[in-house]
């Protein structure tokens, strides 16, 4: 049975930059294991499949890595939601939709609009509450990343879980140029593992430049050495940084950089909403740009 499939580039407006991601928008009949075969064979850091909704919402949507099955993540669904809606399978979108999937994570609202330019741009509202979890030393993660302790700020918090749907592990650095130093030892990266942290590691400088926020994540237990933009990641740094923002009250945003190290150079809007001392909504937006589709022979 022939499948059809999309690539896109997701978070950027210029093909050949972003994240890669392959979509296959139809995919009923496919089993688990060779939804995991074909995201191995595109070998994008993530690949998405597409079935009728199973409780009332647009569509159920399942996301693999190369390696492994994920609840929820932010570039995944900006792409998915941008080739249904290219591929008229959404309907007008002229006017502006909303869509909802379904995922192992939750419900996962995604607006989409269509600019004057004609490029197609989609806003996700992440699917779970803050969650924040262990913390771990600065001289560990120095040790993983290759940098010195120095390098690792501690101010506003130490190098901490966080989750809105998918769990990092987050660490601000001093400087843009140790960030960019930053190269993952692969051997000191099972300390992790054994203290029960999850081994995706967010690092993010707050650089008050043309962009609020440069980041870089790696995960390579996942097989995704340097990951270009991860939608899910900075929807959790964004719920972070409001969670230790002193202020009460707020609704902020951010412009964040991401994918420039390695060539591949994205950029995400994230946003957030503060009440009473809680965060009650975090968003990532993005544009997407079509770069090939074809058919799956199986």
């Amino acid at each position: 049975m022939n499948y059809r499939y999309f690539i896109c580039d997701v978070f950027t407006d210029q093909r050949f930059s972003g994240n890669p991601l392959a979509v296959v928008p139809e995919a009923e009949g496919l089993s688990e294991r060779l939804m995991q075969q074909i995201a191995r064979e595109f070998n994008f850091s993530e690949t998405t499949f597409v079935f009728p909704p199973e409780h009332g919402q647009t569509r159920k949507v399942r996301i693999f890595t190369p390696v492994r099955e994920i609840p929820f993540a932010g570039h995944p669904n900006i792409g998915t939601a941008f080739v249904l809606a290219h591929d008229g399978a959404l309907g007008n979108i002229d006017s502006g939709l909303e869509v909802v999937f379904e995922e192992a994570a939750g419900f996962v609202p995604i607006s989409i609009n269509k600019r004057d330019d004609g490029l197609i741009s989609c806003e996700l509202n992440a699917p779970e509450p803050l969650w924040l979890g262990k913390t771990v030393s600065k001289t560990v993660i120095a040790n993983i990343l290759n940098l010195d302790a120095g390098d690792i700020l501690c101010d506003t918090h130490e190098p901490q879980e966080a989750s809105v749907g998918l769990a990092f592990l987050f660490v601000e650095i001093a400087s843009h140029e140790a960030m960019k130093k930053a190269k993952i030892n692969l051997e000191a990266l099972s300390v992790l593992s054994d203290q029960g942290v999850v081994p995706h590691i967010h690092l993010y400088f707050q650089s008050h430049d043309e962009f609020d926020v440069r980041v870089r994540m790696f995960a390579p237990l996942d097989g995704v050495l340097e990951d270009p933009a991860t939608g899910s990641a900075n929807c959790a740094l964004v719920a972070l940084l409001s969670h230790f923002n002193p202020a009460t009250e707020g609704d902020f945003n951010w412009r964040i950089s991401q994918g420039a190290e390695i060539g591949r150079p994205s950029v995400l809007n994230g946003r957030t909403e503060k009440r009473e001392g809680g965060i009650t909504g975090v968003w990532i937006a993005g544009n997407t740009v079509l770069v090939s589709e074809g058919i799956l022979q199986l």
